[in-house]
């Protein structure tokens, strides 16, 4: 169902996925094309779980991009899901975005997404990100390793930084020149189509991510409990209501709760405090957060447990 009627003739709207190995910068890309953060990011590689939709709309197209979970070699039945999602992704879109890290060499996971690629015939846009880190000195010898590595195709290449922007525009550009004439599939104000449990859960996970790196990589999941709304008080006429989350942290081993908890709960109640920092901005007015972390042994090769948690197989 098309969502307005006046748009003109020429019109462009469709799905653009963004496909890559893990932590190349596509969720930051998709927050910088959009305009606005839609995705979680983080250093840790592998950090989106969701297919996530953004939605950009300009005067000319309607951009759905998929933010897809990193393609890499599975380790446990939740790895296998995801990776089966970021492929099943490149059948139900109009075109595909491949973004690479242009301030590294290309790898051997490179070169196999690239040979996947090769073998649809959908139209491919190359974004080297992270050109940013690339010296000016050397920009000519990376960018050539780049173009070895897709000398069998004819996929056009930009140069973009998913930090500063630089590069951005010419990729929106791109895409909204190749989409195929239609109507805006979703309302002119609506920048992403997740139900709100599923961001205020990820606005949580990344938190985790950020504050514990290393410590408790992907062995982390967050289910929202309840949300609700609090009454303010009434004698203040002032004060707003306030939007009650209670949420589950899932960690597979003893020793990840107590990290997440930290001494004296210091770790939980810095997550708490960023989390709900984030989910204001969310939810534009105040929240109060309670986090509980539960220790649930191998959940990530559970199927019960990955479809209680959303994780359900494409």
């Amino acid at each position: 169902m098309a969502f307005s009627q006046s748009n003109p003739a020429n019109y462009r709207s469709g799905f653009t996925a963004l496909i890559g190995r893990p932590n190349v910068g596509k969720s930051t890309l998709v927050n910088c094309l959009v305009g606005e953060k839609i995705a979680i990011t983080s250093p840790v590689a592998q950090t989106t779980r969701n297919r996530l939709r953004a939605i950009l709309t300009t005067p000319e197209a309607q951009i759905i991009f998929l933010d897809t979970p990193g393609i890499h070699k599975p380790h446990h039945l939740l790895g296998e899901r995801l990776v089966k999602s970021a492929k099943s992704a490149i059948g139900e879109v109009d075109i595909i975005v491949l973004i690479l890290e242009g301030s590294e060499r290309p790898g051997r996971g490179d070169l196999f997404i690239v040979n996947l690629l090769k073998r649809q015939e959908l139209p491919v846009l190359v974004v080297l990100n992270k050109w940013d880190l690339v010296p000016e000195n050397e920009s000519t010898k990376f960018f050539s390793r780049y173009q070895e590595l897709l000398s069998e195709t004819n996929w056009p290449i930009y140069l973009c930084s998913a930090i500063t922007g630089h590069g951005s525009k010419d990729v929106i550009k791109a895409i909204s020149e190749i989409l195929p004439n239609g109507p805006q599939l979703y309302p002119q104000d609506m920048v992403c189509d997740q139900p709100e449990r599923i961001l205020l859960a990820e606005l949580i996970r990344e938190q985790v991510l950020l504050h514990t790196r290393e410590e408790v990589p992907h062995s982390v999941a967050v289910k929202i409990d309840r949300v609700e709304e609090i009454q303010s008080n009434k004698n203040n006429k002032n004060a707003q209501n306030r939007i009650g989350v209670l949420a589950t942290v899932f960690v597979e081993r003893k020793s990840q709760k107590g990290i997440l908890i930290g001494k004296g709960g210091s770790m939980l109640k810095t997550i708490g405090k960023a989390a709900r920092l984030q989910m204001q901005i969310l939810i534009n007015g105040p929240v109060y957060l309670e986090l509980f972390v539960k220790i649930s042994p191998g959940w990530r090769s559970k199927p019960s447990r990955l479809a209680e948690l959303g994780y359900l197989e494409s």
